[in-house]
């Protein structure tokens, strides 16, 4: 029997892929999204006007490497809220598969369901295997301005969100040490 690790390389020969390369920059408003939860609640970048925001994509539910990073942001969720930042998983699982997952890892923060894979797309995450599609581990810190921060394109799934919390914190610095009209 072949496993999915085996079966990449001769898959990946047979089927077009794509890799969606990131698009946007640092400084230029993210993209729009709406999106379920694992609750079925609706997400719209709009509402997160005024708060910072951190968008992390990842590429399937309950993988060693996404259940690590999904765990890591749980165990720093408290810290990120106090210091006033939101945090959105998305990938292109469905809202019953992130239910699962946020269930059994104890997750309390939304997790968006992307099945189409055009928000992913949009931010420059998309990953196409032929008919599979998966988001590409990236991260996007959206400031209150509804502008991309910061942009993590390469991600160590352990560290991670304690680099995301750092390079908040460095962010945060930046902007209170910025001149203020007037």
């Amino acid at each position: 029997m072949f496993s999915h690790s085996s079966l990449f390389p001769l898959v990946s020969g047979l089927l077009p892929f794509t890799r969606g390369e990131c698009r946007i920059a640092i400084g230029e408003p993210a993209p729009e999204f709406r999106l379920l939860d694992q609750n079925r609640t609706i997400h719209e970048l709009s509402e997160y006007r005024g708060r910072w925001l951190v968008l992390y994509f990842y590429p399937k539910d309950d993988t060693p490497g996404c259940r690590a990073e999904a765990c890591s942001f749980q165990q720093d969720l408290s810290r990120l809220h106090e210091m006033g930042v939101e945090l959105l998983g998305i990938s292109t699982d469905t809202v019953s598969s992130h239910l699962k997952f946020a269930d059994r890892f104890h997750l309390s923060f939304p997790l968006l369901a992307d099945e189409a894979g055009e928000v992913a797309a949009s931010y420059g995450s998309l990953f196409k295997l032929g008919p599979l599609k998966f988001a590409k581990r990236r991260t996007f810190v959206i400031d209150p301005d509804g502008n991309v921060a910061a942009i993590f394109r390469k991600v160590d799934p352990d560290l991670h969100s304690e680099e995301v919390v750092a390079a908040l914190l460095r962010l945060d610095d930046s902007k209170a040490n910025q001149p203020r009209p007037g």
